[in-house]
């Protein structure tokens, strides 16, 4: 079976699942100043805490992304002959 001809698709799918992916990482909190980025300063002392609510989904979302991503990339090496 010839993946060549599904090669446009794999790559529109890729460029979605890129930018999806690049929104979801900017949208999980990372904390409420630089000075937490350095482990100090910050409501949560350095410290780590448990995701819950709809942080827990993005979270969970965001792995699942990364994964379709890479396979989808696998699918895309295969389709344009590069393997």
């Amino acid at each position: 079976m010839s993946l060549q001809a599904l090669a446009p698709y794999v790559a529109v799918i890729e460029i979605i699942l890129a930018v999806v992916m690049a929104i979801l990482v900017l949208l999980q909190t990372k904390g409420s100043d630089l000075g937490s980025f350095m482990g100090g300063g910050g409501d949560m002392g350095g410290g780590f805490r448990t995701r819950r609510g709809i942080e827990a989904t993005l979270y969970r979302v965001t792995i699942i992304t990364s994964i379709l991503f890479f396979l989808n990339t696998i699918v895309g090496f295969l389709a344009w002959g590069e393997i």
